[in-house]
Formats: C-alpha cells, structure tokens, sequence
C-alpha cells in the first residue's frame, strides 16, 4: 500500500483529501504544520508528500527546501497543494524541487485522485 503524507493545516481541506485519498487504497499520513512534516517524513518515508505552502511554524518552501537537501528524502515527489497561485511562488516551489504545483481553488478531490495516481503508477 503507498504511503502519502498530506501537509495540510486546514482541517476540513485535510480531511477531505485524506478519506478521498484513502478510499482509494492509499496509507494517508497527516502534519497539521511544517514541524510536524519534517518530523515524520525521515520516520516515515512516504512515496508521495502533498504540502500546503502557508503552515504554521515552519512554511512549506522550508519543508520542500530540508526534503531535497536531505539525502534520504530527496527522490520522494512532493506536490504543492496551494493557495499561492503567483508565478513566483510557483516558479520557487518548482526551483526547489517540487514535482507539480496545483493551486487548491483550481483542482477538486477527484482531480487530485487522479494527478496522484499518475505520479504513484
């Protein structure tokens, strides 16, 4: 079973993600915030991390930025989830090594589902 830690500080959004996503046969971890991500990523491993941008404690740039600096972490494909749907925050997410950029306003469950499958194929 492939493992996905949504990053996601909005309850009723991770909520939602988390029982679409496990309804479709995935093991969803969950961090309410930046710290908690870094904190479970190296224990956990997951194949895929779906990170918000806006966290409290430590931002998602940061977690992206310590993901791909980290030897252990840094194959693992991370997309941003977000509200920033600025050219420059898209372009930075990417510099840092993010897989895809979706801007929450623009995607629903199923087009999550179905972006999530491609990249766990």
């Amino acid at each position: 079973m492939k493992k996905i830690l949504i990053v996601e500080d909005d309850e009723f959004l991770r909520s939602l993600n988390a029982k679409r996503l496990e309804s479709e046969g995935y093991q969803v971890l969950v961090a309410v915030d930046g710290q908690e991500a870094l904190d479970i990523i190296p224990k956990e491993l997951p194949e895929l991390i779906f990170l918000d941008l806006l966290l409290p404690n430590v931002n998602g740039f940061t977690v992206l930025e310590k993901i791909k600096a980290d030897e252990a972490t840094k194959n693992i494909p991370v997309v941003v989830f977000s509200n920033l749907g600025q050219k420059e925050d898209i372009d930075k997410a990417r510099a840092l090594g993010a897989l895809d950029y979706l801007i929450k306003a623009n995607f629903t469950l199923d087009d999550v589902a179905t972006k999530i499958k491609e990249i766990l194929k």
